[in-house]
């Protein structure tokens, strides 16, 4: 019985081992070639509202290190977003789409954001699709750029950049409108 269940024990080893050799790691993926496409330029221009202020704050603050209440640039602070886009500066204006993702104090000596957000547009042609943004944002700058990493939809393998400049923001609140003109090759 003992030699019995040897065998059986070494027929189903050969068995996995030759299972294992069939699926090797080059089965796993596939290149091929992308096909030729011509690409086009997009030029988005919109309205970011960040509200951290009030009852129905559009940005809120999740994490912070122990010296942050101490730091003059918020340096730790982490903040999840889910910002409205409009048309034009005024917050009634009609709605394009939204920035949700999240952004952190990275600055020791001035107020710099890394920003992890994901626009996705809800109106036009580009409802549905998305762009992404990660990068360093120098907040107090009255002009600055980041750069687009990807995108979906309509905007799938987009790269580009965004030039946000400050429209309005409150100092004693920490609520800001910043307009963007975004650069997307898609």
């Amino acid at each position: 019985m003992a030699k019995l269940s040897h065998i059986l024990i070494m027929i189903s080893l050969i068995s996995t081992m030759s299972l294992a050799q069939s699926h090797r790691a080059k089965d796993w993926s596939k290149t091929k070639r992308f096909p030729a496409k011509k690409e086009q330029v997009t030029n988005l221009q919109f309205y970011f509202h960040d509200i951290v202020s009030g009852k129905n704050p559009t940005a809120v603050r999740v994490a912070q290190a122990p010296q942050t209440v101490k730091s003059p640039t918020l340096f730790g602070a982490l903040l999840v977003a889910d910002d409205p886009l409009t048309e034009t500066p005024d917050p009634k204006s009609k709605l394009v789409g939204r920035a949700q993702g999240l952004y952190g104090s990275v600055g020791q000596q001035e107020l710099s954001l890394i920003m992890a957000m994901n626009y996705g547009f809800i109106d036009g042609i580009y409802k549905g699709s998305s762009i992404s943004i990660l990068g360093t944002n120098a907040a107090m700058n009255p002009v600055r750029e980041m750069p687009v990493v990807g995108g979906t939809g309509i905007f799938r393998f987009a790269r580009g950049y965004a030039i946000a400049q400050t429209f309005w923001f409150d100092a004693a609140t920490g609520d800001a409108i910043v307009g963007y003109n975004v650069t997307v090759i898609h």
